[in-house]
């Protein structure tokens, strides 16, 4: 699987590689993973297309975190699920879009310098470029304080944290893609920054420290800025 890096190899903080870093030791699936990063478009021109995650399964190529999931449960339905049946799926496609249209907004705010000081160097200029393009203003001026993104997450997350004041995971009793695809946001946060997003007494707060220990410490064993 070829995996978002940042100047120091051994940090990887793509929310969507993280996805697939958790489905695939859900599954008990063992990966090689290989450190790409911005520029390296070449390394995967192999999957038509320029974005990580990559994997490659034998002769078979996926890209896009819900392609790769949705292969893993097909080519390997003989181990866990990660969306059981349609309710599973309709569940996780529901964290996906949640992720990425409410956390993650939020979150970059947050992070976008930290991601830009974690990358290599040689990354930086088209990174700074192409952000800025995106959010039509400096990183220096997109970005707000850890206080300020604590309080805007703090209402956005609500549902979420409903949720996990009644059960352990957003699946239920144990955790499937619908966590992976929430919790994807949070490793890359992690990954990158050390501004906390969350209280420690936050329910949200314990489900990330249950997902951090999943697959024996797979996620906080991951070299990160954060905590």
């Amino acid at each position: 699987m070829y995996d978002l890096a940042g100047a120091d190899p051994a940090v990887r903080f793509s929310p969507y590689c993280w996805r697939i870093r958790m489905a695939l030791a859900h599954k008990g699936l063992e990966v090689e993973t290989i450190p790409w990063r911005f520029r390296d478009k070449e390394a995967i021109a192999f999957s038509g297309q320029g974005l990580v995650p990559v994997l490659r399964d034998g002769e078979t190529v996926v890209h896009d975190s819900w392609a790769i999931a949705d292969y893993l449960d097909k080519r390997y339905a003989d181990r866990p699920a990660l969306m059981e049946g349609a309710q599973g799926r309709a569940l996780a496609s529901f964290t996906r879009h949640f992720s990425q249209m409410v956390f993650a907004p939020i979150a970059l705010k947050a992070v976008l310098l930290d991601i830009y000081e974690a990358i290599d160097a040689a990354d930086r200029d088209y990174f700074r470029k192409s952000r800025e393009a995106r959010v039509g203003k400096t990183l220096e001026a997109f970005v707000i304080g850890e206080d300020e993104a604590r309080a805007l997450m703090k209402p956005a997350l609500a549902p979420m944290r409903a949720l996990l004041q009644e059960q352990a995971f957003v699946n239920g009793d144990a955790p499937a893609f619908a966590d992976y695809c929430l919790f994807g946001g949070f490793a890359w946060v992690r990954g990158v920054s050390r501004k906390q997003l969350l209280e420690a007494d936050d329910p949200v707060y314990a489900w990330r420290e249950r997902m951090l220990d999943l697959f024996d410490g797979l996620a906080r064993k991951a070299r990160a800025v954060g905590a």
